[in-house]
């Protein structure tokens, strides 16, 4: 495969990555997400990027009830199963197509880091959710605190990786720039 159809295979995985991912966090936001917090009156887990404790899950799942907790495990988890793999593979692929053009970058690599961890702190956010709900009415303030860390690294990493790709592009913007000038 020549640089020129990898360079277009890896923006189509971004393209296509990135649609998908976007499809998903609309619904998750317009729907999910809006529907636990209109029954509820609060907001739900994956939208503190703050964080949480124990006082707060308790007040959040008994608002839910047992419909809306189950709804929260049956509808918002699955598509936040997807949700982070997508956001990953998207940020990672424009890394790469970025790194393309700047060659030997240690922001394109670290930037990559950045999403892995962005999905994993996500994977685990949504673990401690489902362990939260399934324990209820049961409170454990550990795995709260420990659901509620990873909901604030997600949150962190997720900007972060989102910053760098932004400077990444601003340096490959600059230094075509530059090339073209000559």
């Amino acid at each position: 495969m020549t640089n020129g159809n990898l360079s277009r295979h890896i923006g189509v995985v971004a393209i296509g990555c990135g649609s998908i991912g976007t499809s998903i966090y609309l619904l998750m936001i317009k729907v999910t997400l809006a529907h636990i917090e209109a029954i509820s009156g609060h907001i739900p887990f994956d939208m503190r990027p703050l964080g949480y404790g124990p006082a707060d899950a308790a007040t959040l799942l008994e608002a839910l009830g047992a419909e809306g907790r189950a709804y929260y495990l049956s509808r918002q988890i699955p598509l936040d199963t997807l949700y982070p793999a997508m956001l990953a593979l998207t940020l990672i692929a424009t890394f790469l197509w970025i790194g393309q053009r700047i060659p030997e970058s240690k922001l394109v690599r670290f930037g990559i880091a950045l999403s892995v961890s962005s999905a994993v702190f996500d994977y685990i956010e949504n673990i401690g959710i489902v362990a939260i709900i399934w324990s209820w009415p049961s409170i454990s303030g550990p795995l709260v605190y420990a659901a509620s860390t990873a909901t604030i690294a997600k949150s962190v990493f997720t900007t972060l990786a989102v910053l760098v790709v932004l400077f990444s592009g601003v340096i490959w913007t600059r230094q075509r720039k530059a090339n073209l000038c000559l």
